[in-house]
Protein backbone atom coordinates (compact mmCIF):
# COMPACT_ATOMS: atom_id res chain seq x y z
CA UNK A 1 0.00 0.00 0.00
CA UNK A 2 1.50 3.21 -0.84
CA UNK A 3 0.78 6.33 1.17
CA UNK A 4 1.74 10.00 0.35
CA UNK A 5 1.33 12.58 2.91
CA UNK A 6 -1.78 14.41 3.47
CA UNK A 7 -1.24 17.44 0.87
CA UNK A 8 -2.70 19.98 3.98
CA UNK A 9 -5.61 22.01 0.94
CA UNK A 10 -8.66 22.96 3.10
CA UNK A 11 -11.55 21.36 1.89
CA UNK A 12 -14.35 23.75 0.24
CA UNK A 13 -17.65 24.52 2.08
CA UNK A 14 -19.20 21.82 0.21
CA UNK A 15 -16.77 19.26 0.12
CA UNK A 16 -16.13 16.68 2.74
CA UNK A 17 -12.79 15.84 4.45
CA UNK A 18 -11.05 12.44 4.68
CA UNK A 19 -9.17 10.76 7.56
CA UNK A 20 -5.61 10.46 6.39
CA UNK A 21 -4.40 6.57 7.47
CA UNK A 22 -2.36 6.55 10.65
CA UNK A 23 1.28 5.27 9.94
CA UNK A 24 4.17 4.10 12.63
CA UNK A 25 7.81 5.04 11.28
CA UNK A 26 10.23 3.24 13.43
CA UNK A 27 13.90 4.67 14.04
CA UNK A 28 15.12 2.18 11.91
CA UNK A 29 13.20 3.64 8.98
CA UNK A 30 14.04 6.59 10.09
CA UNK A 31 18.00 6.12 9.84
CA UNK A 32 17.69 5.13 6.67
CA UNK A 33 15.42 7.98 5.40
CA UNK A 34 18.63 10.36 6.54
CA UNK A 35 21.65 8.46 6.20
CA UNK A 36 23.74 10.22 3.21
CA UNK A 37 21.66 13.24 2.97
CA UNK A 38 23.74 15.41 5.25
CA UNK A 39 23.99 18.04 2.79
CA UNK A 40 20.16 17.70 2.07
CA UNK A 41 19.39 18.53 5.57
CA UNK A 42 21.45 21.56 6.10
CA UNK A 43 19.70 22.88 3.23
CA UNK A 44 16.11 21.81 4.65
CA UNK A 45 17.10 23.34 8.13
CA UNK A 46 18.45 26.93 6.61
CA UNK A 47 14.83 26.74 4.43
CA UNK A 48 13.39 26.39 7.69
CA UNK A 49 14.75 29.12 9.16
CA UNK A 50 14.23 31.74 6.67
CA UNK A 51 10.66 30.85 6.91
CA UNK A 52 10.61 31.02 10.61
CA UNK A 53 12.32 34.33 10.29
CA UNK A 54 9.70 35.74 7.56
CA UNK A 55 6.91 34.57 10.32
CA UNK A 56 5.93 31.37 8.54
CA UNK A 57 5.71 28.73 11.12
CA UNK A 58 4.29 28.85 14.27
CA UNK A 59 6.00 27.64 17.36
CA UNK A 60 4.83 28.57 21.10
CA UNK A 61 6.99 27.84 23.66
CA UNK A 62 8.11 24.92 24.96
CA UNK A 63 6.51 22.67 27.95
CA UNK A 64 8.38 21.36 30.64
CA UNK A 65 7.11 18.26 32.71
CA UNK A 66 8.94 17.98 35.87
CA UNK A 67 9.04 15.22 38.78
CA UNK A 68 10.20 16.42 42.31
CA UNK A 69 11.64 12.97 42.96
CA UNK A 70 13.71 13.08 39.95
CA UNK A 71 14.55 16.60 39.66
CA UNK A 72 17.44 15.87 36.63
CA UNK A 73 15.13 13.98 34.65
CA UNK A 74 12.20 16.11 31.94
CA UNK A 75 9.91 15.47 29.39
CA UNK A 76 9.67 17.97 26.95
CA UNK A 77 6.84 19.29 24.63
CA UNK A 78 7.47 21.20 21.33
CA UNK A 79 4.31 21.94 19.42
CA UNK A 80 5.18 23.55 16.14
CA UNK A 81 3.50 24.19 12.76
CA UNK A 82 4.79 25.22 9.32
CA UNK A 83 3.21 27.06 6.49
CA UNK A 84 4.18 27.15 2.55
CA UNK A 85 3.54 25.03 -0.13
CA UNK A 86 3.57 21.85 2.28
CA UNK A 87 2.23 22.95 5.38
CA UNK A 88 2.37 20.36 8.10
CA UNK A 89 1.63 20.34 12.45
CA UNK A 90 3.08 18.60 15.25
CA UNK A 91 4.34 17.99 18.61
CA UNK A 92 7.71 16.21 19.65
CA UNK A 93 7.69 14.40 22.97
CA UNK A 94 11.13 14.34 24.03
CA UNK A 95 12.66 12.78 27.66
CA UNK A 96 15.49 14.12 29.13
CA UNK A 97 16.89 11.21 31.69
CA UNK A 98 20.69 11.76 32.46
CA UNK A 99 20.20 8.41 34.91
CA UNK A 100 19.71 6.50 32.31
CA UNK A 101 23.69 6.71 30.85
CA UNK A 102 24.72 4.71 33.87
CA UNK A 103 22.74 1.95 33.19
CA UNK A 104 23.84 2.06 29.57
CA UNK A 105 20.82 3.41 28.41
CA UNK A 106 21.13 6.62 26.00
CA UNK A 107 19.84 10.02 27.76
CA UNK A 108 17.27 10.74 25.21
CA UNK A 109 14.56 9.61 23.92
CA UNK A 110 11.58 10.76 21.72
CA UNK A 111 8.81 10.20 19.72
CA UNK A 112 7.19 13.04 16.74
CA UNK A 113 3.47 13.54 15.85
CA UNK A 114 2.47 14.67 12.74
CA UNK A 115 -0.84 16.23 12.09
CA UNK A 116 -2.93 16.93 8.34
CA UNK A 117 -2.97 20.74 8.47
CA UNK A 118 -6.79 20.38 6.67
CA UNK A 119 -8.21 18.39 9.39
CA UNK A 120 -5.88 18.23 12.24
CA UNK A 121 -5.75 14.20 12.49
CA UNK A 122 -2.24 12.59 13.09
CA UNK A 123 -1.30 11.13 10.28
CA UNK A 124 2.31 9.92 11.78
CA UNK A 125 4.26 8.60 14.36
CA UNK A 126 8.05 9.00 14.35
CA UNK A 127 10.75 7.56 16.17
CA UNK A 128 12.46 10.96 17.02
CA UNK A 129 15.30 10.58 18.99
CA UNK A 130 17.32 10.36 15.39
CA UNK A 131 15.60 13.38 14.08
CA UNK A 132 16.25 15.71 17.18
CA UNK A 133 19.78 14.33 17.01
CA UNK A 134 19.73 14.76 12.91
CA UNK A 135 18.36 18.41 12.98
CA UNK A 136 20.80 19.73 15.99
CA UNK A 137 23.53 18.97 14.10
CA UNK A 138 22.57 20.19 10.85
CA UNK A 139 21.38 23.48 13.00
CA UNK A 140 25.09 23.43 14.51
CA UNK A 141 26.64 22.83 10.71
CA UNK A 142 24.59 25.30 9.18
CA UNK A 143 25.90 27.67 11.70
CA UNK A 144 29.25 27.02 11.48
CA UNK A 145 29.50 27.62 8.00
CA UNK A 146 27.48 30.54 7.81
CA UNK A 147 29.51 32.63 10.91
CA UNK A 148 32.49 31.52 9.90
CA UNK A 149 32.22 33.55 6.53
CA UNK A 150 34.23 36.26 6.87
CA UNK A 151 36.58 35.42 9.10
CA UNK A 152 39.44 32.57 9.14
CA UNK A 153 37.51 28.95 8.59
CA UNK A 154 38.48 27.05 11.30
CA UNK A 155 40.85 24.15 11.41
CA UNK A 156 41.21 23.41 14.88
CA UNK A 157 37.84 21.97 16.17
CA UNK A 158 37.28 20.97 20.07
CA UNK A 159 34.20 18.93 21.10
CA UNK A 160 33.32 19.65 25.13
CA UNK A 161 31.00 17.11 25.72
CA UNK A 162 30.74 13.55 23.55
CA UNK A 163 27.84 11.69 23.62
CA UNK A 164 25.67 11.55 20.93
CA UNK A 165 24.77 14.89 19.78
CA UNK A 166 28.43 15.56 19.49
CA UNK A 167 29.03 12.20 17.05
CA UNK A 168 26.17 13.57 14.82
CA UNK A 169 27.63 17.03 14.76
CA UNK A 170 30.84 15.50 13.86
CA UNK A 171 28.86 13.53 11.15
CA UNK A 172 27.26 16.50 9.58
CA UNK A 173 30.70 18.80 9.54
CA UNK A 174 32.69 16.10 7.89
CA UNK A 175 30.12 15.50 5.46
CA UNK A 176 29.18 19.14 4.65
CA UNK A 177 32.73 19.48 3.66
CA UNK A 178 34.61 20.82 6.74
CA UNK A 179 38.14 19.58 7.24
CA UNK A 180 40.25 19.80 10.73
CA UNK A 181 43.94 19.71 11.28
CA UNK A 182 42.99 18.59 14.65
CA UNK A 183 40.32 17.38 16.26
CA UNK A 184 40.52 18.05 20.54
CA UNK A 185 38.06 15.75 23.14
CA UNK A 186 36.96 16.98 26.35
CA UNK A 187 34.49 14.93 28.60
CA UNK A 188 34.15 14.85 32.57
CA UNK A 189 33.77 11.31 32.22
CA UNK A 190 37.26 9.60 30.88
CA UNK A 191 35.18 6.78 29.49
CA UNK A 192 33.11 8.98 27.56
CA UNK A 193 36.35 11.00 26.16
CA UNK A 194 37.96 7.61 25.22
CA UNK A 195 35.22 5.63 23.37
CA UNK A 196 34.49 9.44 21.47
CA UNK A 197 38.34 9.19 20.18
CA UNK A 198 37.75 5.95 18.99
CA UNK A 199 34.63 6.98 16.84
CA UNK A 200 36.47 9.53 15.63
CA UNK A 201 40.02 7.60 14.70
CA UNK A 202 37.12 4.85 13.36
CA UNK A 203 35.82 7.47 10.75
CA UNK A 204 37.04 9.30 8.05
CA UNK A 205 36.08 12.73 7.32
CA UNK A 206 33.85 13.12 3.97
CA UNK A 207 36.00 15.57 1.21
CA UNK A 208 34.55 18.34 -0.02
CA UNK A 209 32.94 18.00 -3.50
CA UNK A 210 35.20 17.55 -5.72
CA UNK A 211 35.92 20.25 -8.46
CA UNK A 212 37.79 20.10 -11.90
CA UNK A 213 40.78 22.60 -9.50
CA UNK A 214 41.25 19.67 -6.85
CA UNK A 215 40.11 16.17 -8.63
CA UNK A 216 43.74 15.35 -9.01
CA UNK A 217 44.70 17.02 -5.55
CA UNK A 218 45.54 14.37 -2.96
CA UNK A 219 43.79 13.61 0.21
CA UNK A 220 44.07 15.85 3.31
CA UNK A 221 45.65 13.94 6.18
CA UNK A 222 43.45 12.67 8.81
CA UNK A 223 42.98 15.31 11.37
CA UNK A 224 45.15 14.48 14.89
CA UNK A 225 42.80 13.74 17.96
CA UNK A 226 43.70 14.68 20.99
CA UNK A 227 41.71 13.87 24.45
CA UNK A 228 42.29 16.75 26.88
CA UNK A 229 42.18 16.74 30.95
CA UNK A 230 42.21 20.62 30.94
CA UNK A 231 39.17 22.03 29.37
CA UNK A 232 41.14 25.44 29.11
CA UNK A 233 43.66 23.54 27.26
CA UNK A 234 40.56 22.52 24.51
CA UNK A 235 38.88 25.94 24.06
CA UNK A 236 42.78 28.06 24.09
CA UNK A 237 43.34 25.05 21.35
CA UNK A 238 40.34 25.29 18.99
CA UNK A 239 38.85 27.78 16.54
CA UNK A 240 35.68 26.12 16.36
CA UNK A 241 34.18 24.77 20.11
CA UNK A 242 31.22 22.72 19.97
CA UNK A 243 29.56 22.49 23.70
CA UNK A 244 27.29 19.56 23.77
CA UNK A 245 26.90 18.30 27.36
CA UNK A 246 24.27 17.98 30.10
CA UNK A 247 25.16 20.90 32.00
CA UNK A 248 22.43 22.56 34.20
CA UNK A 249 24.38 25.52 35.15
CA UNK A 250 27.69 27.47 33.49
CA UNK A 251 30.50 25.65 34.41
CA UNK A 252 32.94 27.81 31.87
CA UNK A 253 33.36 31.07 33.52
CA UNK A 254 36.81 32.30 32.54
CA UNK A 255 36.65 34.92 29.57
CA UNK A 256 40.64 35.09 28.92
CA UNK A 257 40.04 31.34 27.65
CA UNK A 258 38.07 32.72 24.94
CA UNK A 259 41.09 35.41 24.14
CA UNK A 260 42.12 34.08 20.44
CA UNK A 261 38.45 34.76 19.63
CA UNK A 262 37.03 31.31 18.28
CA UNK A 263 33.29 30.36 16.72
CA UNK A 264 31.09 28.37 19.46
CA UNK A 265 28.23 26.30 19.04
CA UNK A 266 26.85 26.61 22.69
CA UNK A 267 24.39 23.82 21.59
CA UNK A 268 24.34 22.31 25.30
CA UNK A 269 22.77 26.47 26.31
CA UNK A 270 23.58 26.12 29.70
CA UNK A 271 27.81 25.44 29.77
CA UNK A 272 28.91 29.61 29.45
CA UNK A 273 28.68 32.22 32.45
CA UNK A 274 27.01 35.47 31.74
CA UNK A 275 30.65 37.02 31.47
CA UNK A 276 31.35 34.87 28.88
CA UNK A 277 28.51 36.16 26.44
CA UNK A 278 29.18 39.67 27.16
CA UNK A 279 32.15 39.42 25.83
CA UNK A 280 31.26 37.89 22.51
CA UNK A 281 29.32 38.42 19.62
CA UNK A 282 25.65 36.27 20.01
CA UNK A 283 23.78 34.35 17.67
CA UNK A 284 20.31 32.68 18.77
CA UNK A 285 17.99 30.72 16.79
CA UNK A 286 14.62 32.62 18.50
CA UNK A 287 14.92 35.28 21.05
CA UNK A 288 12.10 34.59 22.86
CA UNK A 289 12.68 30.93 22.94
CA UNK A 290 16.66 31.41 24.17
CA UNK A 291 16.09 33.54 26.68
CA UNK A 292 14.23 31.42 29.45
CA UNK A 293 14.88 28.33 31.57
CA UNK A 294 18.07 29.71 32.87
CA UNK A 295 19.52 29.21 29.93
CA UNK A 296 23.04 31.16 29.51
CA UNK A 297 21.50 33.97 27.65
CA UNK A 298 18.63 34.06 30.14
CA UNK A 299 21.28 34.69 32.67
CA UNK A 300 23.31 37.49 30.95
CA UNK A 301 19.94 39.09 30.34
CA UNK A 302 18.99 38.61 34.26
CA UNK A 303 22.44 39.79 34.91
CA UNK A 304 22.18 43.30 32.44
CA UNK A 305 18.65 43.52 32.63
CA UNK A 306 18.24 43.95 28.61
CA UNK A 307 18.75 42.23 25.97
CA UNK A 308 21.73 44.73 23.91
CA UNK A 309 23.54 41.37 23.48
CA UNK A 310 22.26 39.53 21.51
CA UNK A 311 23.45 40.69 17.68
CA UNK A 312 20.85 38.39 15.98
CA UNK A 313 19.22 35.14 14.96
CA UNK A 314 20.70 33.02 12.52
CA UNK A 315 17.57 33.81 10.35
CA UNK A 316 19.22 37.02 10.11
CA UNK A 317 22.45 36.20 9.25
CA UNK A 318 20.62 33.91 6.43
CA UNK A 319 19.04 37.12 4.87
CA UNK A 320 22.08 39.17 5.02
CA UNK A 321 20.36 41.86 7.97
CA UNK A 322 23.53 40.92 10.83
CA UNK A 323 27.28 40.43 9.47
CA UNK A 324 29.12 38.78 12.18
CA UNK A 325 32.24 40.52 13.52
CA UNK A 326 35.72 38.66 12.46
CA UNK A 327 37.39 40.24 15.78
CA UNK A 328 35.12 38.93 18.38
CA UNK A 329 34.50 35.69 19.80
CA UNK A 330 30.81 34.41 18.58
CA UNK A 331 28.67 32.19 19.90
CA UNK A 332 25.49 30.59 18.64
CA UNK A 333 23.22 29.21 21.00
CA UNK A 334 20.09 27.81 19.68
CA UNK A 335 17.32 27.10 21.75
CA UNK A 336 16.43 24.16 19.48
CA UNK A 337 13.08 24.76 17.56
CA UNK A 338 10.14 22.17 17.24
CA UNK A 339 9.55 23.76 13.83
CA UNK A 340 13.18 22.26 12.51
CA UNK A 341 11.88 18.59 13.86
CA UNK A 342 8.64 18.82 11.69
CA UNK A 343 10.24 19.94 8.69
CA UNK A 344 12.63 17.00 9.21
CA UNK A 345 10.45 14.59 10.40
CA UNK A 346 8.18 15.55 7.25
CA UNK A 347 10.90 15.00 5.11
CA UNK A 348 11.28 11.54 6.65
CA UNK A 349 8.15 10.48 6.33
CA UNK A 350 8.00 11.04 2.27
CA UNK A 351 10.83 9.57 1.94
CA UNK A 352 9.75 6.22 3.62
CA UNK A 353 6.54 6.80 1.77
CA UNK A 354 8.23 7.57 -1.71
CA UNK A 355 9.96 3.71 -0.33
CA UNK A 356 6.16 2.34 0.02
CA UNK A 357 7.34 1.23 3.25
CA UNK A 358 5.04 2.94 5.41
CA UNK A 359 3.42 0.82 8.16
CA UNK A 360 0.04 1.81 8.07
CA UNK A 361 -2.75 0.73 11.19
CA UNK A 362 -5.59 -0.12 9.91
CA UNK A 363 -8.62 1.44 11.83
CA UNK A 364 -6.65 3.50 14.24
CA UNK A 365 -9.41 6.14 14.32
CA UNK A 366 -12.34 4.14 14.70
CA UNK A 367 -15.46 6.84 15.95
CA UNK A 368 -15.54 8.58 12.40
CA UNK A 369 -19.20 9.39 12.37
CA UNK A 370 -20.44 11.72 14.76
CA UNK A 371 -23.85 10.24 15.37
CA UNK A 372 -22.62 6.49 15.44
Amino acid sequence: MTVTRPTGAPAGPDEAHTVPPFAVISGTQVHHALRGRERQIVQLVEDTYRLHGAGGTVNPPSYFLRFPDRPDSRIIALPASIGGRAPVDGLKWISSFPRNVATGLPRASAVLILNDHATGYPYACLESSIISATRTAASAAAAADRLSRGRPRPRRVGFFGTGLIARYIHTFLAATGWQFDAIGVYDVSPDSAAGFRTYLESSREAPPEPSPASATDPAPAPAQVTVHTDPAQLIRTSDLVVFATVASRPHVSDPSWFAHHPLVLHISLRDLAPEILLAAANIVDDVDHCLKADTSPHLAEQLTGHRGFLDGTLADVLAGRVRVPADRTVVFSPFGLGVLDLAVGAFVHDEVARSGGLHVIDDFFHELRRYG
